[in-house]
């Protein structure tokens, strides 16, 4: 996956797994947002929570790199309260029609995984608009 050594694929998996929990995503729901193959069942996803890197298909990595970075900015958007994360992607925004981001996520495929990603870190939005400093 992306190139990375196993043990840092193991630490990237786990970091995802342990925020889907926080989430409170049921096994289907992380399965649909990680975008795992439909054979996928809820018992594979004990490994990933232990030891088992996310398998290296484009589209789970595509998701792995955008969580990561939604992660990352809800970590740097609440950094005195990690529980505000958890708030803002399960809270309807007027910006999403009312739906949370996490219905965003789920209902609108790469599309919907960008715009909030877009959304929380303005840089992504900047390299999504093909801008480029000059």
């Amino acid at each position: 996956m992306l190139g990375l050594s196993e043990q840092r694929q193991v630490f990237m998996t786990q970091k995802i797994m342990h925020t889907l929990d926080q989430w409170g995503l049921s096994a289907q729901q992380q399965i649909a947002i990680l975008e795992l193959p439909d054979e996928t069942r809820g018992r594979k996803l004990r490994a990933y929570h232990e030891s088992t890197p996310l398998p290296s298909l484009p589209d789970v990595e595509y998701r792995v790199i955008r969580l990561l970075g939604i992660i990352d900015a809800l970590r740097t958007s609440y950094p005195k309260n990690p529980m505000m994360g958890e708030r803002w992607i399960k809270m309807p925004h007027k910006r999403f029609n009312n739906r949370t981001p996490l219905q965003v996520m789920m209902e609108d495929g790469r599309t919907g995984v960008n715009a909030i990603l877009a959304e929380l870190d303005c840089a992504y939005a900047w390299d999504l608009t093909g801008s480029s400093a000059k």
